[in-house]
């Protein structure tokens, strides 16, 4: 049973939505910051309810042991769709998901979650209908964002000629949406991090995922990886599902 069926278990989640929060009155505008700070105190305010101490304990400690490494896109709320709590997922997020060996930030946030937090999962996570895919996909111009695209760009580029074959438009995006998730897999587990962790016996999983916003559910890539010894074979065995699924 996979992580994902078994959080989802949880009755008593300490999420709710504006609409609750509002007497189903949505927020229409995100001028109403103030609309926000209210939402926050009552947010607040049912948690103690729930349970009294849940803040104090939250402040003495974080213990997760799932990093994300997602999109930015504000349809992807990483916490809510796993079932998870405040203190069980370490999360960095960027455009299109990307683990590139010069960011600093995100090599930063993968260094802390391995060697301070102790993690047991690193889970890289795309989404259908990704907007930084279909920009690479398409070459489109965006902006400045276009350099930090042009890594989506080399995913596609690796597999043109088979993406070439995939019917145009939705389908072909979703297939470069799971490419580049795999390619972002593999290159986490290349990293000194990852390699180091591995080398000292530290027990660390890295998975590809991709959230569907249509309707809810992750699709697990199946390119789950524990070791140096099993990237290689796991990534070239996933990519040749994903040229399955869309034969």
């Amino acid at each position: 049973v996979s992580r994902v069926k078994m959080v989802l278990k949880k009755v008593s989640l300490p999420y709710i939505s504006a609409t609750h929060l509002l007497g189903y009155r949505p927020i229409t505008s995100m001028n109403d910051i103030d609309t926000l700070i209210s939402n926050n105190a009552l947010w607040s305010k049912m948690l103690v309810e729930e349970d009294p101490g849940f803040f104090e304990k939250l402040s003495q400690t974080q213990k997760p042991r799932f990093l994300w490494i997602g999109c930015s896109d504000s349809r992807v709320p990483a916490e809510r769709l796993t079932g998870l709590e405040p203190g069980e997922l370490f999360v960095h997020r960027n455009v299109a998901n990307l683990v590139i060996h010069t960011d600093l930030n995100c090599l930063s946030v993968m260094q802390f979650a391995i060697d301070m937090l102790k993690v047991k999962h690193i889970m890289v996570v795309g989404h259908y209908g990704c907007g930084g895919v279909r920009a690479a996909m398409n070459d489109l111009r965006i902006g400045i964002v276009d350099n930090w695209i042009r890594h989506v760009k080399d995913v596609r580029n690796s597999h043109l000629d088979w993406l070439n074959t995939v019917p145009e438009g939705p389908l072909r995006y979703d297939a470069l949406c799971e490419l580049n998730v795999l390619q972002q897999c593999f290159n986490v587990c290349q990293t000194t991090m990852v390699e180091d962790a591995w080398a000292r016996g530290q027990e660390i999983v890295v998975h590809g995922w991709v959230y569907g916003i249509q309707n809810g559910l992750i699709n697990d890539l199946r390119m789950s990886v524990k070791s140096s010894a099993d990237v290689v074979p796991a990534y070239e065995k996933a990519v040749a599902q994903v040229r399955e699924r869309y034969a």
